[in-house]
């Protein structure tokens, strides 16, 4: 474990054909010790590539490398698990073969995205569907349920003690203490950070004023840095809360609350609400582009409301032809029925297959 813990620190996720640098895993992903999905056919590619972004998809990316490189000898992927908006810099500035994203390119950022790919569409291709979940430590209140009303005034500063009247009212017969809510946000610029507000702002627009932002938008609380910053501040700080992928959680068994859908329920995060929120969602890419719409109001019955869909941003065409090579085949088996498999064991949602056709034809148009 311990090479994988320093891999960690230095912020890198490298896989190697040889595997020597990932039999053990990594002390976040405790998923890696168990029985490797069979990764099916795959046109192996041999080069060293770069790749940066989502934090939220880290220990995704690590099952996937793993098991490619075990299939592929000689393929070497560096993916820094940076943050959305560092990976996509990178991207753009032709640092790296592809980026992940927890949200699609923004208007400001196709241009650039376009010009790195010399001219050619950069691609948003959902790979890795992750319920956002809200995260607590609470002695003695589990299963505890909020509305997207009450979770915005708890990171709006508007409710600041646990036994608020707001928080009773949805738990009825759970002993809240009167212990003051300790909100963390991420504090880099992150896709999560940008799903979570865009929920609060479709959802609780009268209390959550502010725009949907990759960067934190007030100073409620205090912030840390990435996914593994934010989980190891709420999980060592007693009456903290704050929103992270669920793997996150998962792996680090914190406590997750019950959320309330467009449809009344309150639903608990699992592998199977998430992708019920995220098969509603509407395509609203052109093109072999795969962005998606997600409707955070989703009554969907079962449907666990806050979702957020990692893309890999991919050019279409015009990278060097070993890169392009490598990002082609890795892509093909990441979107492929093997790779999502490896999904649902670490603490993440499959792309729903309704969404996976599109982006498989997508990928196979990548040259």
């Amino acid at each position: 474990m311990k090479n994988g813990s320093r891999l960690a620190a230095l912020g890198g996720v490298v896989i190697a054909g040889a595997l020597a640098l990932t039999a053990c895993g990594s002390d976040e992903n405790p998923a890696s010790g168990k029985n490797v999905v069979p990764s099916g056919d795959i046109d192996c590619a041999k080069a060293s590539v770069n790749a940066a972004g989502s934090s939220a998809q880290k220990n995704a990316v690590e099952e996937w490398t793993k098991i490619y490189a075990a299939k592929c000898a000689g393929a070497n992927l560096n993916y820094q698990p940076s943050g959305s908006g560092a990976g996509i810099q990178a991207f753009s500035a032709g640092q790296v073969a592809f980026a992940g994203s927890d949200s699609a390119l923004k208007d400001d950022e196709i241009a650039k995205a376009k010009q790195r790919c010399q001219g050619n569409p950069a691609l948003n291709l959902p790979m890795v569907v992750g319920p956002v979940a809200v995260v607590y430590n609470l002695d003695g209140v589990d299963g505890l349920k909020l509305s997207s009303e009450t979770i915005a005034k708890i990171f709006s500063g508007k409710i600041t003690k646990w036994n608020d009247a707001a928080i009773a009212a949805e738990n009825a017969g759970a002993k809240l203490p009167a212990t003051a809510i300790k909100p963390v946000y991420r504090s880099d610029e992150s896709g999560t950070t940008d799903n979570f507000t865009k929920y609060l702002n479709t959802t609780a627009p009268s209390v959550w004023t502010w725009e949907p932002a990759k960067k934190w938008p007030n100073s409620t609380g205090q912030g840390a840095p990435k996914s593994d910053g934010v989980t190891g501040q709420v999980k060592n700080t007693a009456g903290a809360v704050s929103y992270v992928e669920m793997s996150y959680a998962t792996q680090n068994n914190l406590q997750t609350a019950q959320v309330k859908n467009g449809a009344g329920e309150y639903t608990a995060l699992s592998p199977d609400s998430a992708s019920k929120a995220v098969a509603g969602a509407k395509v609203v890419g052109t093109g072999n582009d795969v962005a998606l719409k997600i409707d955070y109001t989703t009554k969907e019955p079962g449907a666990y409301p806050i979702v957020l869909v990692t893309y890999e941003i991919a050019c279409e065409k015009g990278l060097p032809a070993e890169q392009a090579k490598f990002v082609k085949s890795f892509l093909t088996y990441t979107s492929s029925a093997a790779g999502q498999k490896v999904l649902t064991d670490i603490g993440y949602a499959p792309v729903p297959q309704s969404v996976l056709t599109k982006v498989q034809a997508s990928v196979k148009a990548l040259s």
